[in-house]
C-alpha cells in the first residue's frame, strides 16, 4: 500500500510540475509566452498525468480488495514486479488515451486571438481560438473523458462491492472498524478527485467567466495533489507516528 501512496504522490507532483513553474513565472516576471508546440506538449502532459492518477486509484483498489478478501494470498500476488507492471501499463494506457486529443487539436486553424486566458493549456481553452464548426473535435475529448471515467467508477465500484460484502461477512467489532477506517482512507481520496474532475468538465460547457473557469480548473489540478499528503499523513497511522518521530514529536 505504501509503494502506491508514493507512486500516487509521484503522479500528483508531475501533474503540478507541468502547470505550476510556468504560472509562477507568468505572475512574478511576465514571462506568459508559450508556443502551440509547447502548449499542446503541457497538455499531454497534463492529460497522461491525470489519466495516471485514476489508473493508480484503480490500483489501490485492487490493493484493497486482495488485502481484505484474499489476505492469505495477498503478499504472494500484490508484489512490488506486479504493482510495477500494472504501472507501466497504466503509463502506456494514459499516453494512448490522451494522444488522440492532443492529434485532433494540432491539427486545427487558428484564427482568432493567440491569447488564453488560462494559466495551464487545456483541450477547451485552444478550441475556442479555432475557425470553423470544431464539434466533432470536442466529441474526440468528450469521448476519452466520458471513458476514463466510466471505466474508472465501475471497476471501483464493482471493488468495493466485494469489499464491502466481504468484510460484513468476515469482520467484527475492532477488525471491522479497521477495514472500514483503512478503506474510507481511499473512498475520500477518490471522491475528492471524480467530483474535482467532473465539476471542472461541466463549468467548461457552461457560458461562466474566465476566472470561474481558472479557479476550478486550479483546483481540479493542484487541490488533489495538495490535500492528498494530509488525507494520508492524518488517517494513516503508521504514516502520522513516522512524521510525529521524524519531526521528533513523539
Amino acid at each position: 500500500m505504501y509503494s502506491l501512496i508514493c507512486l500516487l504522490f509521484a503522479v500528483n507532483i508531475s501533474c503540478t510540475t507541468a502547470i505550476v513553474p510556468n504560472m509562477l513565472m507568468g505572475l512574478a516576471f511576465g514571462l506568459d509566452h508559450i508556443s502551440l508546440g509547447s502548449c499542446l506538449f503541457q497538455m499531454f502532459f497534463i492529460y497522461t498525468a491525470v489519466i495516471l492518477e485514476s489508473t493508480v486509484l484503480m490500483i489501490m483498489a485492487l490493493d484493497r480488495y486482495l488485502a481484505i478478501c484474499r489476505p492469505l494470498r495477498y503478499h504472494n500476488i500484490m508484489n512490488t514486479h506486479l504493482v510495477g507492471q500494472l504501472f507501466l501499463i497504466g503509463l502506456v494506457q494514459s499516453s494512448i488515451f490522451s494522444s488522440p486529443i492532443i492529434i485532433v487539436v494540432s491539427q486545427v486553424h487558428f484564427c482568432r486571438s493567440n491569447i488564453i486566458w488560462n494559466f495551464a493549456c487545456e483541450n477547451m481553452v485552444l478550441l475556442n481560438l479555432a475557425c470553423g464548426d470544431i464539434s466533432k473535435i470536442q466529441v474526440v475529448g468528450m469521448m476519452v473523458r466520458i471513458l476514463v471515467t466510466a471505466t474508472g467508477i465501475s471497476l471501483l465500484l464493482v471493488s468495493y462491492l466485494y469489499i464491502f460484502h466481504s468484510t460484513m461477512k468476515i469482520a467484527r467489532g475492532k477488525a471491522l472498524h479497521k477495514t472500514l477506517h483503512t478503506c474510507s482512507t481511499h473512498l475520500i481520496v477518490v471522491v475528492l478527485n471524480y467530483s474535482c474532475g467532473l465539476s471542472s468538465s461541466i463549468l467548461y460547457r457552461i457560458p461562466i467567466s474566465v476566472d470561474v473557469q481558472n479557479l476550478f480548473s486550479a483546483i481540479y489540478y493542484l487541490l488533489p495533489a495538495t490535500v492528498h499528503p494530509f488525507i494520508y499523513g492524518y488517517r494513516m497511522k503508521e504514516i502520522r507516528m513516522c512524521l510525529l518521530k521524524s519531526w521528533k514529536i513523539l
